[in-house]
């Protein structure tokens, strides 16, 4: 598995991994307004609980941007595969945690 798409090297999922066991790793992520995640890719399903919800965008490897409104509370679940960043384009900061099913 190669950590390098096009040139570009990926990044971590989150910043900073907050549990992991054999099942799962659980991913904190925070991003200020403005604030991009760099490129990376999701190797395993994930759930992505927002618990300070934000408006997003993401950019796909392939330059396509879909709006990611997340509000608060709310929970998202995603297919392996993706390769993509993630920008708070909103007003309020982004606090999130990324459950990988392993």
């Amino acid at each position: 598995m190669t950590n390098v798409i096009d040139g570009t090297e990926l990044g971590p999922v989150g910043q900073e991994i907050v549990y992991e066991n054999d099942r799962v790793r659980v991913w904190h992520i925070r991003l200020e307004p403005g604030e991009r995640q760099p490129l990376h890719r999701h190797d395993h399903p994930y759930l992505v609980v927002a618990i300070e919800g934000a408006k997003n965008v993401v950019q796909t490897v392939d330059g396509t941007r879909i709006d990611a409104d997340e509000p608060t509370g709310g929970v998202v679940y995603r297919d392996p595969g993706a390769v993509h960043m993630l920008t708070n384009v909103g007003d309020t900061t982004y606090l999130a945690r990324l459950v990988e099913l392993k």
